[in-house]
């Protein structure tokens, strides 16, 4: 999987959601990816080869939980244990700095450039909350183009599952 480069997902499982599939890749050092829809192409062959199918992990019985917490409304904030490893350090700052990012709450690429103490990298902002291995927990849909537009969201129905999740959140663009 792209997103781990190489840390080969110990386990996998997955969820049913309103947003339909969620396929969850976790490791011995935390919950690694989040994908939705299908089994990703770069994914399915660890799954087949490597990885073990393995649903009574207790990292991926939490996630499973606590995403169906979140969507039922029940839960705003994740206390899950992730792997960002294979991510360089910007990528990291920009994850843990979208992290805190409220429930309910929009931030605009250049706001959260601007909590990084480089206001003038915006654009990089976008293109590594484009690249977030675990949506949803880390909530890169919270953030959108200065001028209220939505940005963009991972997949080609993207903006709809953007969109749907500022909703169900009750946030106001």
């Amino acid at each position: 999987m792209s997103s781990t480069r190489g840390n080969t997902p110990a386990f996998w499982s997955g969820t049913t959601t309103p947003l339909g599939r969620l396929y969850i890749a976790t490791n011995d050092r935390g919950l690694c990816a989040i994908k939705f829809g299908r089994l990703e192409p770069e994914l399915e062959p660890l799954i087949k080869s490597r990885a073990r199918r393995d649903r009574d992990s207790q990292l991926s019985n939490l996630v499973c939980t606590q995403l169906q917490e979140y969507f039922s409304g029940r839960r705003r904030l994740f206390d899950l244990t992730l792997d960002l490893s294979a991510l360089t350090s910007f990528h990291r700052e920009v994850l843990a700095v979208t992290r805190r990012i409220p429930w309910g709450e929009v931030w605009s690429y250049q706001r959260v450039a601007r909590k990084l103490g480089r206001p003038q990298s915006s654009r990089p902002v976008g293109q590594a909350l484009g690249r977030n291995p675990i949506p949803i927990v880390i909530p890169c849909h919270r953030v959108i183009a200065s001028d209220g537009g939505l940005g963009g969201y991972c997949g080609k129905t993207g903006l709809e599952l953007k969109s749907w999740l500022l909703r169900h959140e009750g946030a106001q663009l």
